[in-house]
């Protein structure tokens, strides 16, 4: 939970260029922080919509919130709480949560300074039962920016998140990526259904071959502590290391390489060094996986169990954006993703499909 400062940070005077002392980063902490708990409460019965204002409104003096990012966190809260009612509908609900902001580094040019911060935030499930998971965690990263103004208090004016990624309490359209193309004609996935509950669709565990279990703990394992063996991607544009980790987790449990060309989607390899584009690139993937008949499509997306592999195209475009893979089903019929960009763990699907209704989804049976 921030902690909202009753201290100045320390102005400087009008004809110099402030600085940005200990205290002054230390202010900047808070704030972020208290920026991503109002998101994060928004989503939480009796969250931020019990407060009569929120935690970063009180900040006043030499670090506060500039009128545009006032204007743009309170829309930014209402487009949550609209999202917590989609969720409430879909029948799942928070009861707590927890967010803490590390400052990871600050720069200052003249009278812009940029913060670098880490969100992390678990959100505890409502009504969970038995062995379904308790909570959902992610990690994000983001850029705040600031302006002194001509008195040397510093005011937030933006807020940019940076994990090209998919977490709970950010409310902007991830990064697309560009529509890949292939020479050899890739077959087509089809679309799946978001209705719920879906018509029963049980997975055989013994007739792959494949080891699911020993899938779910790599992911677990892995989903915020990326794996030395294997290069990251995150950050470096759409769909950033979301493929890239789903690879690694069915490499796991027990996908075998195909090694060849990296540009050909029939083959499909990735270590330290060198990784097809299907076992990184999202579409590629997807052309790998059915041409291979490694999988097949699902229906609809609340089919999907613990091994399966759900995709997102944010735009409809027809290029796939996003790739996650279930780690656990709950006995309710509810899949539950894991992924990185931004890194998350045991995230519901109803969560996702609520956050982005207008998506066009895709599901793989591995």
């Amino acid at each position: 939970m921030a902690l909202v400062p009753n201290w100045s940070a320390g102005a400087a005077s009008v004809a110099d260029d402030p600085t940005v002392d200990s205290a002054t980063k230390a202010t900047f902490q808070r704030l972020a922080d208290a920026v991503f708990t109002d998101r994060t409460d928004a989503l939480v019965d009796n969250g931020t919509a019990a407060r009569k204002k929120s935690l970063a409104s009180r900040f006043g003096g030499d670090v506060r919130l500039s009128s545009t990012a006032t204007r743009a966190e309170d829309s930014t809260l209402s487009q949550l709480r609209s999202r917590k009612s989609r969720l409430a509908s879909l029948g799942e609900q928070y009861s707590k949560a927890n967010t803490a902001v590390t400052l990871d580094r600050t720069s200052v040019k003249g009278r812009h300074a940029t913060a670098a911060v880490t969100e992390t935030t678990t959100l505890t499930y409502a009504d969970a039962q038995g062995g379904e998971p308790k909570t959902t965690g992610f990690q994000a990263h983001h850029t705040l920016t600031f302006k002194a103004d001509r008195d040397g208090n510093w005011q937030l004016t933006g807020v940019r998140d940076t994990d090209d990624g998919v977490a709970v309490n950010q409310v902007n359209t991830p990064l697309v990526a560009t529509p890949s193309t292939a020479d050899d004609n890739p077959p087509e996935a089809t679309r799946a259904a978001v209705t719920y509950p879906a018509p029963a669709k049980a997975k055989n565990f013994s007739a792959s071959g494949y080891d699911y279990n020993a899938m779910a703990a790599y992911a677990k394992k892995y989903w915020n502590n990326y794996n030395t063996d294997y290069p990251n991607f995150n950050g470096q544009g759409a769909g950033g290391d979301c493929t890239n980790f789903v690879s690694q987790t069915l490499k796991a449990g027990g996908w075998k390489h195909v090694p060849g060309y990296t540009y050909d989607f029939h083959k499909w390899f990735g270590n330290s060094e060198i990784q097809s584009d299907s076992f990184v690139g999202v579409n590629e993937f997807s052309w790998f996986a059915l041409s291979s008949q490694r999988v097949t499509s699902l229906a609809n997306v609340y089919q999907a169990d613990v091994g399966d592999v759900v995709q997102v195209d944010f735009n409809k475009d027809g290029s796939k954006d996003h790739t996650m893979i279930v780690t656990y089903r709950s006995p309710q019929g509810v899949p539950y993703v894991t992924y990185h960009s931004t890194n998350t763990y045991n995230r519901s699907l109803a969560s996702i499909i609520a956050s982005y209704p207008n998506a066009a989804y895709y599901a793989y049976r591995t």
